[in-house]
């Protein structure tokens, strides 16, 4: 089978689309024959060798820790799956991953795919799906009511964490470039900024104080700061990409979140795709083979939301 692969830690250029051999499932898991991956920036860290403490890959190794596709095999031990089930799932980052036309994945971290998209479509929402899923739900137990911030909202994080929060009944305050906007409002912003001024002190944000700051950008420790500045006393400020002060003030927490995988989560999530209450947008769809120019157009700040890779055969 075809995949994307790399021998070595590196840039873009160390990924190769090249023949591989096709995994066989083992005890507990599934082969799945992909239908797409999607490009996240958890990947291109991987790869480069920025978290080779926290997950230890072995090489060669393949990328793409989302997965959408048909389960074409059934290891030992596995219940409650059948060969042409389609399914999608968050795969453990330090595996072989779903860059590839085929993949074993544990079975307990697959959902039945939504019915309602396209299922390569569907290799955009584990991941980032589940990543505001658990900041808003599992950390930040949001409420109706409550006012939230969501800096960085234009990304695919974003995306769902405004459509999940405005859903909750919070009041949502997005930042975002003004290119989605639109976009963002639909999804239920009651408010977007363009721009916010981190060397305005203090920083001047319409609705603050709010409840809850969600930061799905990295920023300096000041950016931060300032941030965790716009939190009501006792609130909340929550991290994806930084980390915020280890003893803020005025009784506020903060804390950084590392998605994990949880089928359950998963599930829910495309209920509410099937539903029509959560919408999956795709900025690009890629061949595979290109695998490594959506990894340097990421390593260079240029990749547009969510774009998803694609077998040669889909």
């Amino acid at each position: 089978m075809k995949a994307a692969i790399y021998h070595r830690y590196g840039g873009s250029e160390v990924l190769q689309y090249d023949e591989v051999e096709r995994p066989t499932p083992d005890t507990g898991q599934v082969l799945v024959k992909v239908s797409a991956t999607s490009f996240n920036p958890v990947d291109a860290g991987i790869r480069g060798g920025y978290l080779s403490e926290v997950y230890a890959i072995a090489f060669p190794h393949v990328p793409g820790i989302d997965v959408a596709g048909t389960i074409a095999e059934v290891g030992h031990g596995v219940t409650g799956w059948n060969v042409g089930d389609a399914v999608v799932g968050f795969l453990p980052m330090d595996a072989d991953g779903a860059a590839a036309e085929y993949v074993v994945a544990p079975a307990d971290v697959l959902a039945a795919a939504p019915r309602s998209v396209a299922l390569a479509d569907a290799a955009a929402l584990p991941t980032v799906g589940l990543t505001a899923w658990q900041a808003l739900f599992d950390v930040a137990a949001v409420k109706a009511g409550q006012s939230i911030l969501i800096n960085g909202a234009g990304g695919a994080v974003g995306g769902y964490a405004v459509q999940l929060a405005h859903q909750r009944g919070a009041v949502v305050t997005a930042t975002a470039k003004e290119a989605g906007a639109d976009r963002l409002r639909r999804y239920g912003a009651d408010r977007v900024i363009d721009y916010i001024d981190y060397a305005a002190t203090p920083i001047a944000v319409d609705g603050a104080p709010f409840d809850i700051v969600l930061n799905l950008v990295s920023t300096s420790p000041e950016q931060t700061a300032a941030l965790v500045g716009l939190v009501a006393d006792g609130g909340l400020h929550i991290g994806t990409m930084t980390s915020g002060p280890e003893n803020p003030p005025r009784g506020i927490r903060s804390q950084r979140i590392f998605v994990h995988s949880d089928a359950a989560q998963l599930g829910d999530l495309v209920n509410r795709v099937d539903a029509g209450t959560l919408h999956i947008d795709v900025a690009d769809r890629r061949p595979l083979s290109e695998v490594a120019a959506v990894h340097a157009t990421a390593d260079g700040g240029r990749l547009p939301g969510k774009t998803i890779l694609y077998p040669a055969d889909q």
